[in-house]
C-alpha cells in the first residue's frame, strides 16, 4: 500500500490512544473553545479552514525581502534581487553547495475555527538550478507562538537538491509530522489561532533563474474525534471518465522509491487525475524510465514525488506540488466534510483524491486492508455508492471499483479506528488532494468554493 498513514506520522493517534485509556474523546471541531456548541438555530463554524494566496495583490500584500510581484494570467512571487546567500548541505546526497535567496511571508491568516492540524501546499515552477522552502508559524489559542516549522523543501526535478520534509521539529507543544503541523495533546484545548506562511526561494548564485510560486496555502481543522461519522444522504448519480492505473504492475521497479510500485498509490493516483485534465509527459522526461515498463508515466510521478526523508512518495503536498508541475492544472491539500462535498465537485467534473485507512473487513469488495492508501473518486451510482479508481488492483482493467457508500464514507471521514491487533490507531478525517484547472469554469469555482477551496 502505502507510507502515507503510518501511525508515526499522525498525532492524531497519541490523542486517540489517550482518550481511550482514559474513556473520554478529545474535544471535537464543535466543541472547541469559543464554538456555539448547541446554541439553537446557529450554524456550526466548518471545522476546516483552507487559505490560499494567489493573485496579484495577494502576492503584493505580503513582506517582500528581495521578492516580487509578477503579473500576467497566472500571477506569482518570483526572486526579484537576492538578499543574500547561503550555504545549504543537502541530508541526503552530503553534498554542500552556496544558494542565493529571496523570502516572501505571508500576512497572518487568522483561522476561522483554531485548529489542531495543518497543511501546507503551493504551486510553483522550479527550472533547473533552483528550489524553494516553504514554512509556517503560527499563534497559539492562548497567545503563545510556534517556532518556524519547515513545511517543505522542494523542486520539481532531483538534479539539485532531494525533495525533502524535515524530522525532529517540535516545541513540546506541537510537532511537524512529515507534511503535518499537529498540536501535540489536543485534549488540553490547546489550538493553533492563526498562522503566517513564509517562501524561500533559491537560485545558482550569479544566475537570473528564479522559481515561480503561482499558489501557496494552507489547510487548518479541527475535525471531531470520531469512529463513526453521521451518515448522509444520496444526492447524485454521474461518473467521470479518469484514466485507470494500476500501482501493482509496477511492483519491484525502481525500489529507491519507496520499494517499487506497490506502495504508489500516491502519485499512481495523482496521474490518473493529471491525465483528466490533459497533463502529458514528453518522451524526453519519460526516457529514463526501462522501456520495457507498461505506463512509465508512474515510475515518473513516483519519482518525481518522492520524499527523501520520509522515504515515501506518500507526502501529500508533494503531489499536490507534482501535479502543478503541469501547464494548466492547480492542485491543493485539503479536508472535505462528508460525501456531499465530494458529489458537489464530482457534479462539476472535479474528481478527487481520498485518503483512508481500514481492515479488510471494513471495505466490502477491496480485498486487502491497509494503515493508509490513496484512491480516485470519479463519481457515485444510482444508489449513492461510491465509484473508484483503486490503484491496489491487479491491473488497470480491474481498477474501477464500487464500494458501498456508508463503508466508504466511514474509513475516510473518521479519525480514529481499530488497526488489525484491535489497538486504537488514527484516520484521515477527510483528507484529500484537489486537482482544478488553472483556469476553472463558474461551475467549477463555485463547487471548489462550496468546499472551501478559493
Amino acid at each position: 500500500m502505502s507510507q502515507a498513514q503510518q501511525p508515526s506520522r499522525r498525532t492524531v493517534l497519541a490523542v486517540a490512544v489517550a482518550a481511550a485509556v482514559t474513556g473520554t474523546a478529545a474535544p471535537s471541531a464543535v466543541a472547541a473553545p469559543g464554538a456555539a456548541a448547541d446554541a439553537p438555530g446557529r450554524a456550526q463554524p466548518r471545522p476546516i479552514d483552507y487559505r490560499a494566496w494567489t493573485t496579484y495583490s495577494d502576492w503584493r500584500s505580503g513582506t517582500a525581502e528581495g521578492t516580487r510581484a509578477a503579473s500576467g494570467r497566472r500571477p506569482g512571487v518570483v526572486i526579484g534581487a537576492p538578499v543574500g546567500s547561503t550555504d545549504y548541505t543537502d541530508p541526503h546526497t552530503g553534498t554542500t553547495a552556496t544558494w542565493e535567496y529571496a523570502t516572501w511571508t505571508s500576512p497572518v491568516h487568522r483561522l476561522t475555527t483554531p485548529a489542531t492540524e495543518a497543511v501546507a501546499s503551493w504551486n510553483a515552477h522550479t527550472p533547473d538550478g533552483t528550489w524553494l522552502q516553504v514554512e509556517l508559524q503560527g499563534t497559539y489559542s492562548d497567545g503563545t507562538g510556534t517556532p518556524w516549522y519547515v513545511m517543505g523543501r522542494w523542486a520539481a526535478g532531483d538534479q539539485d537538491i532531494k525533495r525533502t520534509s524535515v524530522d525532529g521539529q517540535t516545541d513540546g507543544r506541537s510537532s511537524v509530522w512529515t507534511d503535518t503541523f499537529a498540536v501535540d495533546d489536543a485534549s488540553t484545548g490547546l489550538r493553533l489561532a492563526s498562522y503566517r506562511l513564509r517562501l524561500t526561494l533559491y537560485r545558482r548564485p550569479g544566475t537570473r533563474l528564479t522559481p515561480t510560486v503561482r499558489r501557496l496555502g494552507a489547510m487548518g481543522s479541527d475535525v471531531p474525534d470520531r469512529f463513526t461519522v453521521p451518515a448522509s444522504t444520496p444526492g447524485l448519480a454521474q461518473e467521470l471518465a479518469v484514466p485507470r492505473y494500476s500501482q501493482e504492475i509496477h511492483k519491484g521497479q525502481y525500489p529507491e522509491y519507496d520499494n517499487g510500485g506497490e506502495a504508489w498509490c500516491s502519485p499512481t493516483s495523482s496521474q490518473m487525475i493529471i491525465e483528466y485534465w490533459g497533463g502529458r509527459l514528453t518522451p524526453e522526461q519519460l526516457s529514463w524510465v526501462d522501456p520495457s515498463y507498461a505506463d512509465p508515466q508512474v515510475d515518473h510521478a513516483a519519482r518525481s514525488t518522492y520524499d527523501h526523508q520520509y522515504q515515501g512518495c506518500g507526502n501529500w503536498p508533494f503531489n499536490a506540488a507534482y501535479a502543478a508541475t503541469f501547464e494548466g492544472i492547480q492542485g491543493v491539500v485539503t479536508r472535505l466534510a462528508s460525501l456531499t462535498d465530494l458529489e458537489t465537485l464530482i457534479a462539476a467534473g472535479i474528481p478527487a483524491i481520498t485518503s483512508q485507512s481500514f481492515l479488510k473487513t471494513e471495505l466490502t469488495g477491496a480485498g486487502y486492508g491497509t494503515s493508509g492508501h490513496l484512491m480516485t473518486v470519479i463519481g457515485f451510482t444510482a444508489d449513492g455508492d461510491v465509484i473508484a479508481n483503486d490503484p491496489a488492483s491487479p491491473d488497470d482493467a480491474a481498477v474501477r471499483r464500487v464500494y458501498l457508500r456508508r463503508e466508504f464514507e466511514n474509513i475516510w471521514l473518521r479519525t480514529k479506528r481499530y488497526n488489525a491487533s484491535g489497538k486504537v490507531a488514527s484516520g484521515t478525517g477527510g483528507v484529500c488532494y484537489l486537482y482544478f484547472p488553472a483556469h476553472p469554469t463558474p461551475h467549477q469555482r463555485r463547487a471548489l468554493a462550496a468546499v472551501g477551496v478559493h
